[in-house]
């Protein structure tokens, strides 16, 4: 998912596919750890779609405290 569909989206939906990104990070590195890891671009991925999801967050807050 790129940034301007991330940008579309609520703050609920964007901090709900957080929460579920981390916890997919949590198994994916307890997979490498434990040699059980087969897609290794996955945690890779997984990491450069958090820091999207935590741009757009940090965007919007921004916004708002110019704002106010």
């Amino acid at each position: 998912m790129n940034a301007s569909e991330l940008r579309a989206q609520s703050d609920d939906a964007l901090k709900s596919r957080l929460l579920d990104l981390k916890k997919e990070q949590f198994n994916l590195r307890f997979q490498k750890a434990t040699g059980q890891l087969e897609n290794t671009r996955r945690v890779r991925e997984v990491r450069r779609e958090i820091a999207r999801l935590l741009t757009v967050l940090n965007e919007r807050r921004r916004a708002a405290a110019v704002r106010a």
